[in-house]
């Protein structure tokens, strides 16, 4: 046995390598215990294809908690954000497009292209939008109050959150009333009469969940969203050298603050004695000692794989059982020849600089509608939603000179299909990909090189996501706040005394932000002094 250290956290994702350097600057010792070969979790830079790397599967940072950021530093070590402008480029298959910058005014000038009325809006939208983030905002630093009885503690920060909403105004609390529990097709409906505005912007309250525009409760995860980031169409932040740069440097911040973080060391048993954590034993046969254990893995792969689940109450088992946690996102990343032309972009000067943000495919309401039906009825959808990148434009180091990588989020692959299996249908994702991408940038078919399709069943087989689910659970009305991962269980403490969860699993799980981690280590540095 080797020695006892103070606490174990389970894989190295970046909730568990934030909240590692929040217990080693709290005077802990954490050691983080990753399965794969490299810290990062969903977060890792990979060459997929000879002399071509990207962003295997997370493609942009949340942003980073704006404390979290400042505290750990991330610049000294390495880090370097690239924030291109326009955000977002957003086409249409019949040439027309909008172009999502920075700068509000300047994306006003480019829906004033398609209808002043929305154009006029739309400034109007945005400060709304930012006006309800903040209070979300204040939400995702909380960590969610017990229900029956509620410490001072916790009454006072709902009190602080009561008075930002009371704050807001008669007018917009209404708004906030009516608006959460809401499609989000009805939700931008009420702004805007452009489709491919309404498209665009509803999509962020679908990414990643299983719901479409037309769903209830799908403007909750858009306010949700916003939280991070409140601008319309949310983030699109690229570390130099993939989203691996950006692990790297959490994981040196946390190596600086006193965490030893070690790789190919998998967790096969948490265990526990009398109702407590004792420690953990490794695959390799090797057992560590410790009096507390944070899973960064998610839920079910805790409680139903990690842990003994006779040590659990049948009623909470039942719980985690019912949590909903099946994916509905596939990835394919594409080597490229060349840079592909976009028929909407024919004839412009700043094609590239158009290019270098996030390229929403969803030129409708109806269609991100349609490829959500799909997925339903066990199919991944012929015309998918898609969010792509093309990193090499803001940093050519990705792929050999000249050449290019593509990265996609493809939207719907459910993780259970009706017919076949992934394996079967892994080259017809593809080629939906390909042709759905054909249909805005004519060529693109003729420039592939190689790729890499990551199908929901490998986010479950290779990168421990059960269900293939990205959040580790669903982002959904039921499964958010006082019910993440379930209700009496959402203040990262779990039934087994020393055993906590900090992943996207908890509260707010809401990307690539670390608020889940950071507040995590709140709550465990508190009950471990």
């Amino acid at each position: 046995m080797s020695g006892a250290k103070k606490i174990v956290l389970v894989g190295g994702g970046h909730n568990a390598l934030v909240a590692a350097y929040y217990l080693a600057k709290s005077g802990f010792q954490p050691l983080v215990l990753e399965r794969r070969g490299v810290a990062g979790g969903a977060a890792v830079t990979e060459e997929f294809h000879p002399g071509f790397r990207v962003s295997t599967l997370a493609h942009s940072v949340g942003p980073l908690r704006e404390d979290i950021a400042r505290e750990m530093q991330l610049g000294k070590f390495g880090c370097e954000m690239i924030h291109p402008d326009p955000r977002v480029f957003a086409p249409a298959p019949d040439g027309r497009s909008l172009l999502f910058h920075n700068d509000h005014g300047k994306t006003a000038a480019s829906i004033a292209r398609h209808s002043a009325a929305d154009a006029a809006k739309y400034p109007v939208f945005a400060a709304a939008l930012g006006e309800i983030a903040g209070i979300f905002e204040q939400i995702t630093q909380l960590t969610p109050p017990a229900i029956d009885h509620p410490s001072p503690e916790d009454l006072w920060n709902l009190l602080k959150v009561g008075h930002g909403i009371r704050g807001m105004g008669k007018r917009r609390i209404f708004d906030l009333l009516r608006w959460a529990p809401m499609a989000a097709a009805d939700f931008v409906a009420e702004f805007f009469e452009t489709e491919l505005l309404r498209a665009t912007i509803a999509a962020r309250g679908i990414f990643g969940a299983a719901l479409g525009p037309w769903s209830a409760g799908s403007t909750a995860v858009l306010l949700m969203r916003a939280a991070a980031d409140a601008h319309p169409v949310g983030s699109a932040s690229f570390p130099r050298g993939g989203l691996g740069a950006f692990t790297a440097a959490l994981a040196n911040a946390a190596r600086k603050a006193g965490a030893e973080i070690r790789t190919g060391a998998e967790v096969a048993r948490i265990l526990t004695k009398d109702g407590a954590v004792t420690g953990v034993t490794l695959a390799s046969g090797e057992e560590i000692v410790c009096g507390a254990v944070v899973s960064g893995a998610d839920p079910k792969r805790t409680f139903f794989e990690l842990v003994d689940p006779a040590q659990l109450d049948p009623s909470f088992i039942v719980r985690i059982k019912n949590l909903r946690a099946a994916g509905t996102v596939a990835k394919v990343n594409l080597a490229l020849g060349g840079l592909p032309k976009f028929t909407a972009l024919a004839g412009a000067e700043n094609a590239a600089q158009a290019l270098s943000g996030r390229i929403h495919i969803g030129p409708e309401i109806d269609y991100l509608e349609k490829a959500f039906d799909a997925s339903k009825y066990g199919e991944f959808s012929a015309h998918p939603w898609l969010d792509v990148t093309l990193p090499t434009l803001s940093d050519a180091t990705l792929a050999p000179a000249g050449k290019h990588v593509l990265s996609a989020y493809v939207q719907f692959a459910p993780f259970k299909l009706k017919q076949g299996g992934w394996e079967e249908q892994r080259a017809a994702l593809g080629k939906a990909v390909l042709a759905t991408l054909e249909s805005y940038a004519p060529g693109i078919s003729g420039l592939v090189e190689g790729a890499q399709i990551i199908t929901p069943l490998d986010l479950q087989t290779t990168y421990g996501l059960t269900g293939g689910h990205i959040y580790h659970g669903e982002i959904a009305l039921d499964q958010i706040f006082t019910m993440r991962p379930v209700l009496d269980w959402a203040r990262y403490r779990t039934p087994i005394r020393g055993l906590y969860l900090c992943g996207s699993g908890t509260h707010p799980g809401n990307g690539l932000t670390g608020a889940s981690g950071a507040n995590a280590a709140r709550e465990i540095a508190r009950d471990l002094r």
